[in-house]
C-alpha cells in the first residue's frame, strides 16, 4: 500500500504540495499556454511504458501557482520533483544539480548549455535542467481589423507611438472595446523599457535605480492606460505582482494590437483559426533601439527529491534530441537545443499564420540588444519585474502618481537587496 503524502499547509501554501517519498514516484509541476501538457502527457505515457518502475505524475497548474505557491513550498523544503518555472535565476539555490546524475553532461552542455547560467548559481557549473523552449516578446495584429477599417498596419520599424496612434484609429472605427494590451508581467514591459534606453544593472551588478530611459517609458504607459489607449483591466484588474495576460481579448476578436510573446503562436493557432487574420510583428522601436526580451521556460529538478536518480533518468528522456524534436513541432516551441536548431524543424501545423508568425519571431532575434540578452541570467531581474508590476498596476489604478510610483520601486527593490543579504 502506498504511503500517505505529507500535506505541507494548504491554507498557508494554498496547494496540496509533497515532495514524492515513494521509490519510482516523480512528480512534476507543469503549466500550459497552450497545448504543450497534452504533448508532454503523451511523451511521458510513452517514458513510462518504457520505464515500468517509474511512476511520472504530471500536474497541471495555472501559472499564477508556479509564480506565487511554488516558492512558498521550496522556502519550506518541499514542492514537486521537478517544475516548469520561468524565475530560473533567483530559484537557483533550490535547484537539483544534475551533473553527476545524467547519463552523459557533456550532451547536455554542448546542447543546452548557452542557456544553462539562466538557471544555476552564479559561479557554478550545475545542470539543472533545460529549457522548454525559447522565447522571445513581440507583438500581434488583428489584420482582419485593420483591413476592414483601412489602416495600413505599421512597418517593421514602426515606434510605440506609431502603434499607438493606428491601433486606436482601428478600435474607434471597428468599435472594439480595446486598441493595444501588455501582459501584466514585469518581463513584458522590459523589452519596451530597453527600447527607450532603460537599465536596470547598476555598475556593481545590482539593481540600480530607475533611469530617465525606463521613467519616460512608464510615464508613456500609464498615461495610455488612463486615456483608454492600452486596456485598463489587464492591469488594475489583480493586486501585487500577479500575472495577467490578455490573450482571451486577443482571441475573441476584441483587442487590435497585443504585446506578448512567442509562446502565444501555438495558442492563437489552435483558438482563433480561420475567425480573423493575425500577423506577428516584432517589437516596436523606441528612441535606442526595437528590442524584444528573450526568455522562456526551464524544466529544473527540485533538490529536496527523495528519489533524484529516477529524476535524471526522467530529465534524460525529456532532453534526449528526437524528443525535443517532437515536442517542439508538436507545440510550435522554439526549442533550446543547439544540435536540433543546426538542422530545422517541420512545425506540425498546417496553418500558414502560425508559421510566418514563428519566422517573424525567429528573425525578431536579430534585433535583441545586448542587456536584453543579458537579463535571463541576472539574478536580480524578477525582483526587479515584481517591483515594476505592483507598482505600475497601483499607478494605472489612480492609487498614486507615477513619480510615486518609481519612488516606490526603487524602495521596493532596495529592500529586497539588503534583505537578502548580498
Amino acid at each position: 500500500m502506498k504511503k500517505t503524502r505529507t500535506v505541507l499547509a494548504a491554507l498557508a501554501v494554498g496547494l496540496l504540495t509533497s515532495t514524492s517519498a515513494l521509490a519510482g514516484d516523480v512528480r512534476i509541476m507543469w503549466y500550459s499556454d497552450g497545448v504543450e501538457g497534452e504533448v508532454l502527457k503523451d511523451l511521458l505515457d510513452r517514458f513510462m511504458k518504457e520505464n515500468p518502475g517509474i511512476n511520472v505524475i504530471l500536474d497541471n497548474v495555472a501559472y499564477s501557482v508556479v509564480r506565487e505557491q511554488l516558492p512558498v513550498q521550496l522556502e519550506a523544503g518541499a514542492g514537486p520533483d521537478i517544475a516548469r518555472v520561468t524565475n530560473l535565476k533567483a530559484q537557483s539555490q533550490h535547484w537539483l544539480d544534475l551533473r553527476p546524475l545524467v547519463a552523459d553532461p557533456a550532451y547536455w552542455d554542448e546542447n543546452f548549455g548557452a542557456q544553462a547560467d539562466w538557471m544555476r548559481p552564479d559561479g557554478s557549473n550545475q545542470i539543472s535542467g533545460f529549457m522548454t523552449q525559447i522565447t522571445l516578446t513581440g507583438g500581434f495584429a488583428n489584420k482582419t481589423l485593420f483591413d476592414q477599417a483601412g489602416v495600413a498596419i505599421p512597418g517593421k520599424d514602426a515606434t510605440w507611438d506609431d502603434w499607438a496612434k493606428a491601433a486606436k484609429q482601428v478600435a474607434e472605427n471597428q468599435q472594439v472595446p480595446f486598441a493595444m494590451a501588455l501582459d501584466r508581467s514585469g518581463h513584458r514591459l522590459t523589452g519596451p523599457i530597453l527600447s527607450y534606453g532603460g537599465n536596470y544593472v547598476g555598475a556593481d551588478g545590482k539593481p540600480a535605480p530607475l533611469d530617465q530611459g525606463a521613467k519616460d517609458f512608464l510615464t508613456k504607459f500609464v498615461g495610455w492606460i488612463g486615456d483608454g489607449t492600452m486596456g485598463k483591466d489587464v492591469w488594475v484588474s489583480a493586486a501585487g505582482s500577479t500575472y495577467r495576460a490578455a490573450a482571451d481579448d486577443f482571441i475573441n476578436g476584441q483587442l487590435v494590437y497585443y504585446y506578448s510573446g512567442s509562446w502565444q503562436v501555438p495558442n492563437f493557432s489552435t483558438k482563433i483559426g480561420s475567425n480573423f487574420d493575425w500577423v506577428a510583428t516584432g517589437s516596436p522601436c523606441g528612441p535606442a533601439n526595437c528590442t524584444g526580451m528573450p526568455g522562456g521556460a526551464g524544466l529544473v529538478a527540485i533538490k529536496y527529491t527523495k528519489n533524484p536518480k529516477d529524476v535524471a533518468k526522467v530529465m534524460d528522456y525529456l532532453a534526449r534530441e528526437d524528443i525535443v524534436k517532437e515536442f517542439s513541432e508538436r507545440t510550435l516551441f522554439l526549442p533550446a537545443h543547439k544540435g536540433l536548431l543546426a538542422k530545422g524543424l517541420d512545425f506540425k501545423t498546417d496553418d500558414a499564420q502560425a508559421k510566418e508568425a514563428l519566422n517573424t519571431f525567429v528573425s525578431a532575434t536579430g534585433s535583441l540588444s545586448e542587456l536584453a540578452q543579458k537579463l535571463p541570467g541576472w539574478f536580480w531581474s524578477d525582483t526587479f519585474y515584481g517591483a515594476l508590476v505592483t507598482r505600475v498596476s497601483q499607478a494605472a489604478a489612480g492609487e498614486m502618481s507615477v513619480d510615486e510610483a518609481f519612488t516606490r520601486i526603487d524602495a521596493d527593490i532596495a529592500a529586497k537587496v539588503k534583505d537578502s543579504g548580498l
